[in-house]
């Protein structure tokens, strides 16, 4: 039933905001007849071995022992495999711990732009007949109708797509100002372009280093011009202070002024190293698809309706699309909150199975040892000492298999950092949680069997003795 229940979820789930990605998933009567089966067999093959120790036991012993036998000392199978199972667990509980704290620093890190508070607007003016001049002339007057909504603090445009969104950037090839040889295998950088109009970097939240921004002076009237990143300034002109006022050139021989530098930030994706990025003015190279950048506090559902609506008193009949930039970056961020929803589930699982082992074996402990315990406290045992005699060895294998799962987590969270950005084991948050998790894993398994242990009545057990 709960089976059936999540996979039409899964079917229905829309795992990237505006994509038209979706699971189909349909329960299979086949696929139910192959889980009963493999749940059958699994419970037989568990079983063997119980069956054969009690079909190899001698009934003559084990009457002789009576209920004074003790539970043996030495390391059995099924200490053994109790340990792999807590190992496993806390490999799990580590990963899913390292994935989360990866996913909130995800949220919140400095992508080189804010995408808090604020809103795009995909249009494309090219599905309206706009054509020419009026494309460039249509997007400025979109960008001061924005300018005028109640709450707006700024507004910009880019062209294509934003950074990070359907993990956009195109890369060119540029050259230094003294290259002869424009062939782009032999270009000294590839740097991410972007075309954007004046104010993208308010609206962005990018941090202008030096020079200045680009303006509404800078048209297809006015001398190439672009803004770049720190990463494309030290590796061309050796640092940000040398960088504004030099020149640079781009594969078709355009020669190009810097005018500024901006902070650095992530591009296509949240994994990737440092890169260099330029940013043109868009009206030296005007494109009908771009998304309006708008930055304000307002309410996203109240922004969108204005934003539309204003859009609708330039042109009725022009197609705008507004989504916040926090949920478009959900395909940069699908596979962190997947991994992370992955091994949080399997982590559950790992943690129900460890604390049924534990509960198998401390339980088992206490009922083998219950006169030992009635004379200990006959005898005036303390209560910590009855606890080390009846769950000792439990959470001894504990200790061990919680150890070796910690240590073989932080080894194997190294692969999440290739999935989830910002994933480190090192974190004292997640080494603190594996340990805390651990712990309360225990005193869930042990509690039952402890209380027992506790409350054995001397008199009533060598009575029935």
């Amino acid at each position: 039933m709960v089976s059936d229940v999540l996979l039409r979820r899964l079917s229905t789930w829309e795992p990237i905001a505006g994509a038209p990605l979706h699971i189909p998933v349909t329960p299979d009567p086949k696929l139910y007849v192959f889980a009963l089966a493999l749940a059958l067999v699994s419970g037989f093959l568990f079983a063997i071995v119980p069956v054969r120790q009690v079909l190899r036991a001698n009934p003559y012993e084990i009457v002789k022992a009576g209920s004074s036998a003790r539970v043996g000392r030495r390391l059995t199978v099924r200490d053994v495999l109790l340990v792999v199972q807590i190992a496993i667990c806390a490999v799990l509980v580590t990963s899913s711990l390292v994935a989360v704290r990866g996913l909130v620093r995800s949220l919140h890190s400095n992508f080189g732009f804010e995408p808090r508070n604020t809103m795009l607007a995909a249009v494309n003016l090219a599905t309206a007949g706009y054509t020419g001049d009026q494309v460039p002339a249509m997007q400025r007057r979109m960008i001061d109708a924005m300018q005028t909504i109640h709450g707006v603090e700024a507004v910009g445009l880019v062209n294509g797509y934003p950074p990070l969104v359907y993990t956009a950037g195109t890369r060119v090839g540029v050259f230094k100002q003294d290259a002869g040889d424009l062939r782009l295998a032999k270009a000294d950088l590839r740097p991410f372009r972007y075309d954007i109009s004046p104010g993208y970097f308010d609206a962005a939240g990018t941090n202008l280093l030096a020079g200045r921004s680009l303006s509404w002076h800078d048209d297809k009237n006015a001398p190439a011009v672009a803004v770049i990143n720190r990463d494309f300034a030290e590796k061309i002109f050796g640092s940000v202070t040398n960088s504004v006022g030099r020149i640079y050139k781009l594969q078709d021989g355009t020669r190009v002024q810097v005018v500024g530098v901006v902070e650095n930030g992530k591009y296509q994706v949240l994994t990737e190293d440092q890169q260099p990025a330029m940013f043109l003015p868009f009206l030296q190279s005007p494109l009908s698809a771009a998304y309006i950048v708008v930055r304000s506090k307002r309410a996203p559902e109240e922004l969108a309706a204005a934003m539309r609506s204003k859009i609708r008193e330039l042109d009725a009949g022009l197609p705008v699309d507004t989504q916040t930039w926090s949920r478009l970056l959900g395909t940069v961020l699908f596979p962190s909150r997947i991994a992370t929803i992955a091994l949080g589930v399997m982590g559950m699982m790992g943690a129900m199975l460890s604390i049924t082992g534990i509960f198998g074996m401390a339980a088992y402990s206490v009922s083998k040892r219950l006169r030992e315990l009635g004379i200990r406290i006959a005898i005036g045992a303390r209560r910590a000492e009855v606890l080390k005699t009846a769950i000792g060895r439990p959470a001894k294998l504990l200790a061990i298999g919680s150890t070796a799962g910690l240590l073989l987590g932080l080894l194997a969270t190294k692969v999440l950092a290739f999935i989830v950005y910002q994933a480190t084991p090192r974190d004292p948050l997640v080494l603190g949680g594996v340990v805390l998790a651990m712990l309360l894993l225990g005193l869930v398994a042990t509690w039952i069997p402890a209380q027992r242990a506790l409350s054995v009545n001397p008199t009533m057990l060598l009575r029935e003795e």
